[in-house]
This record gives C-alpha cells, structure tokens and sequence, in this order.
C-alpha cells in the first residue's frame, strides 16, 4: 500500500484519539494500534521507507486497506485497543502464546450459600474473580486448602432448593469439610462469615483476616464457647504459619506486583510476583510472541494493556524494570480502574531493586526451558524427516511435503485437496483446494490426476519449487494416475508415494510389492500425519461447496428470484452462507429486493 494510492483516505484522517486498523490484501487485520492524533500517528507509516525501522517496513509492505475507530479519549483508545488485541491477535501485535484462557477462580457471591468454582471466562454476573492463574496446579491447592480449612461447600446444590424438598448431607459434612447447609445445619450468616474470610485470603489481605479471627476467637473463649474457639484457632495457625512462610520484606506493608522479563529473538517470557500486605501469594507467568525488531519498551507496554485489561485484583505500586513511553497513561488508567491511586516505579537500588532481580531470573529460567522445549522439537521433528528418507530410499530430505486427497458425495460436489508441511509442521499458507472440473462421475484416478496436473501446472507456470516428496492418499491406482501427469509437465525428478489407508501401505513407483513399516516408526506416523490432515482439508471444503449448492439451488426454487436478484443478494452479502443468515432488516436495505421477497427469503431460511 502506498500513500499516493490512499492519498485520500489519508487526507481525510481526524485529529482525534482512537485505534487504527490495518489489513492486508486478504482482508486480515495484522497490526492494530491507537493513537492521541490518529492523523499525525497513522501518516507516520506512510512516509518515506528511508525513515523507517525494519519491523515497521516490513509492516507497511503487508498493508493493503486501513480502518480506524474514533474514541473520547486516549484512555478509551486503551483499551479498546487491548480488547481488540486479545479478539483478532494480529500477526505484528506482541501476543500472550496461550490460544486458552487461563483460569480464575469465582465466588459465587450472588447466591445465598456462595461456591468457589474455577471458571475460564469473567463474566458480568455478581460475582467476585480472581485471577488469573497461569499455575492451575497452584491454584487447585489454593482452592482445596481454603475450602477445607473454611468448610466451603463443594457441591452444585441449590440451597434453599425451590421445591424446598429436604436434603441429605454428604460425605464432605460427615468428614468435617462442610456444615451442612444443605439440611439447614448452618446458618447463611454464618456460612457468610467464612466465604467473607475466603475473599480476604484471595485478596491478600491475610493480615485483615489473622485479625479478624484472632478476636473471633477471643470472643468464643469469653462467651466458654471453647469447642468452636479450638476450631478458628486451627484456622489461626494454619494462616500463620502460610503467612510466615511467603512474608517478604520490601519495608511498607502495601499491595504490589513486581513485574520482569527475559527475551530472546520472538520469544518473551513476563514474571509478575504478586506481594499483598507483604505476603508473596503467587507467581504468574506468561509467553509472548512478537517480532524480533519490537523494543523491550513496546513489549512490556503491550503486555501491560493485556494484562490489566482483565486483573479483579489490581495493586497499589507496580515495579517494572525499565520506564515506559506511556507511563503517565498508564498510571491514569490504571488508577481508574482501581478507584484509587496506582503508582509504577523502577527501583534503581535495595530491597526493590533485588525483587525486580528475583522476577527477572525467573523469567530467564522459564525462557531457557521454552527454548530448550522448541529446540527438542525442532531437532525430533528433523529425526523423523531423516528417518523418513532412509524408510523410503529417497535421495533427498523430505523437508516439504504435499499430500493430495479427493473428497465427494457420490456423483456431486468432488473436491481435490491438497496439505504442505515443512520440516514435519504443517504450512498452512501452502494449502490448496481444487474444485473437480474435468471429470464427471465417480472416477477417482481421473479425479486425483486433474488435481495433481492442475496443481504441477501452476507450480511450472510461477517457476515455484515443488514439494521434496508429494504423497497421494491411495494405492497403486491412484500413484499410476498421476506419475505420467506429472512427468508430461516436467518434473521427472518428483518423488511420490502412494499411501494406502487400509493397511497403511507404501507404494514407490519402481516396487512392485508395496512397503510396509512399523507401526511405531516416526516415518510413518508423520505421512500418516499429514494424510490425516490432507483427508480433513478435503472434508471441509467438500461441506462447503455442497452447502453452497444446497442453499443455491433453494433460491432458484424462489419465486421471485431469478439469476439477477440472485447475482444482487450475492453480490451484496459476499456469499450465501451470509444471505442464509441475514436478518429481513439486513434484506430489505438490499436494492433491487422488495420488503416482500426479502421477508419470503427470510422465511424459508429461518
């Protein structure tokens, strides 16, 4: 994209704060940003290539269309852009590596006998979240030692149930883990003492509550309720001795997160050690991936957008290990967000400075396991292409693979697919489908050497190298089919296999009797691997095109409809999976679509 040829567009830019969007020629969002002035900020991308870094070069190349989203303030800009970031997770944004949810744990407070549940999601529903927990295990330690030692229910009761037909007690009471609600052996005042006691724990306030139990229990003695002042006394010693365990000494009792990193090339690994009331109460990490041009500044920037966009329990003071660009900003949003003032500092000295230290050697061991992880990886991924060569007798590694599969519905709807992996990982920007074009009838040998032509073809006619090895799900028929295609069109040096389903047999093109390997060899696990994935490919496109037709050929039964409107509402909608979904409203903005066949479409969809 070119500012001469969205010299309009550019013109045209507000001055005012929001987020920008750019896309590619695909359509897909790959970077989003915001902006004070998105005039003066997006304009900066368009300049001359000689004033701008290499990340963002190699950006601008990607860009085809841009979109912008006008916000009040660049606080709003914020976090929009932080929620977007997290929805589309473009290619040249630092992302969070996890595609889940890290957990959190929910305390039902809007229910008369609240639960403690771990969830994946926040929602809007009443209830208190903490979190999240990037240690599950942790974290169901945390959850089984609170709700034993506060006798937390663990059923999914409801109580007072609606038909107020009488429960039974479980287990859980008879052991001394529960009191009983259930049957009405607990008050819900006093059931809501202890789960008031459990949101104190997870909060950090184990101070506030080594108090408030200390003189529940002075006040049980006094009143010679010596069973139930035994009972909270346990409790007292069992928080104490954890409190005494995690204390930190940073001089000021106040809620911190201290905050570092380590980086190396894409890989990010961010260690927050989470201090409430001087008491460490938990570890969380997380990996990122961004390019390797990104600054350390812009990394740690991002992260905090992501990360306290979505925290129920913000601190006072945050320590970083290096100051931000944004840190005005972030202390403004940040405070907003807590009700109070939130504060972030970079400890240059003392007992701050050595909790930085301590995060950021976390962080380093955690990367080093990441990259020896990957490393492991690459190097069995590479044993098994190796393997693979030998297994087969092949001249060369197969360090790309296609494999080639046919899908159909009878007589209708055949589709060629074809899956690329590279060094045993599949490629997904290599994939290909092919609409059956030539052949009509149930001819699968014919079917898969108009693929395999048609896909050499185009091969030939962009001077592409073809893949080391190409596979053809199929047996001996389908391997004849398609070698005299391929070496018509010039690639006499193409390896091929046949890869049998049934009994996972090889067939090479100068064996007469076909290969078998052993079921356990990585060679064969990784064509079975790719066969697999060639075989689902083909499926999925298959669904497609026969839903295309299906819903196609229902509006020729319209009346009303003929190849015009149909090539309108087509047009319009981009598709008829999306004409099959529009609402009568969206229809009827359709020109050339009266209200009354908009509502005749609608429903025979709906």
């Amino acid at each position: 994209m070119t500012a001469k040829k969205y010299e309009v567009k550019l013109r045209l830019l507000p001055s005012s704060p929001g987020v920008y969007r750019f896309k590619n020629r695909e359509g897909k969002i790959i970077y989003i940003g915001k902006a004070k002035n998105l005039r003066n900020r997006v304009r900066t991308y368009f300049q001359s290539p000689q004033k701008l870094d290499i990340k963002t070069l190699r950006l601008v190349e990607q860009i085809d269309d841009f979109d912008l989203m006008v916000t009040d303030s660049e606080i709003e800009a914020l976090i929009l852009e932080a929620n977007l970031v997290k929805e589309y997770k473009p290619r040249y944004n630092v992302n969070l590596k996890d595609d889940k949810h890290f957990p959190y744990i929910k305390i039902t407070v809007n229910e008369p006998f609240p639960r403690a549940l771990i969830v994946r999601r926040m929602n809007k529903d009443g209830a208190r979240y903490f979190g999240p927990y990037t240690n599950s295990t942790g974290m169901r330690r945390t959850l089984k030692f609170f709700s034993n030692l506060f006798k937390i229910r663990t059923c999914n009761l409801t109580i007072p149930h609606p038909s107020e037909k009488a429960q039974k007690v479980c287990l859980d009471y008879h052991i001394g883990r529960c009191g009983g609600p259930c049957e009405g052996l607990q008050s819900e005042s006093n059931y809501r003492e202890s789960i008031d006691s459990v949101i104190l724990f997870l909060s950090g306030k184990n101070e506030t509550l080594i108090d408030m139990l200390r003189s529940k229990m002075e006040r049980l003695a006094k009143r010679a309720l010596y069973e139930e002042a035994a009972f909270v006394r346990d409790q007292l010693q069992a928080l104490e001795s954890m409190t005494h365990k995690q204390k930190v000494d940073v001089g000021k009792i106040i809620n911190r997160d201290i905050l570092s990193y380590a980086r190396e090339l894409k890989d990010t690994v961010v260690v927050i050690m989470q201090i409430r009331e001087g008491i460490l109460i938990g570890r969380q990490d997380f990996k990122l991936t961004s390019e390797a041009e990104e600054t350390n500044d812009e990394i740690l920037s991002e992260f905090l957008r992501q990360y306290y966009n979505n925290q129920p329990n913000l601190p006072d003071e945050i320590y970083l290990p290096l100051s931000l660009q944004d840190e005005e900003l972030f202390v403004y949003w940040l405070t907003d967000l807590h009700g109070k003032k939130v504060q972030i500092y970079t400890p240059q000295k003392g007992k701050k400075l050595r909790l930085v230290d301590m995060a950021a050697a976390n962080a380093r061991l955690l990367l080093d396991e990441l990259l020896i992880q990957k490393k492991r990886y690459k190097e069995r991924t590479s044993r098994m292409v190796q393997i693979l060569k030998n297994e087969l007798h092949l001249e060369r590694f197969p360090r790309s693979m296609a494999c080639v599969d046919i899908s159909n519905t009878g007589e209708t709807d055949a589709v060629g697919s074809l899956a690329y992996f590279e060094n045993g990982k599949p490629k997904k920007s290599n994939y290909r489908h092919f609409k059956i074009r030539q052949v009509r009838g149930q001819d699968d040998f014919a079917m898969m050497r108009e693929v395999v032509g048609r896909y050499y073809f185009r091969l030939k006619e962009e001077q592409v190298t073809p893949p080391d090895l190409l596979i053809v799900d199929g047996g001996r028929g389908q391997l004849s089919s398609v070698i005299t295609e391929i070496r018509s069109l010039g690639f006499a040096e193409q390896n091929i296999i046949g890869l049998a389903k049934k009994f996972e047999e090889i067939y090479l093109p100068e064996h007469e009797e076909p290969l078998t390997l052993p079921k356990s060899s990585p060679g064969l696990i990784l064509l079975k691997q790719i066969r697999d994935e060639a075989h689902r490919f083909a499926i999925e496109y298959n669904r497609k095109v026969r839903s295309k037709r299906t819903i196609q050929s229902s509006l020729d039964t319209l009346s009303g409809i003929g190849p015009k409107r149909r090539e309108i509402l087509i047009k319009h909608f981009g598709s008829v999976r999306k004409i099959k979904e529009a609402s009568i409203e969206e229809l009827v903005t359709v020109k050339g679509i009266p209200k009354g066949l908009a509502q005749k479409i609608y429903q025979y969809f709906h």
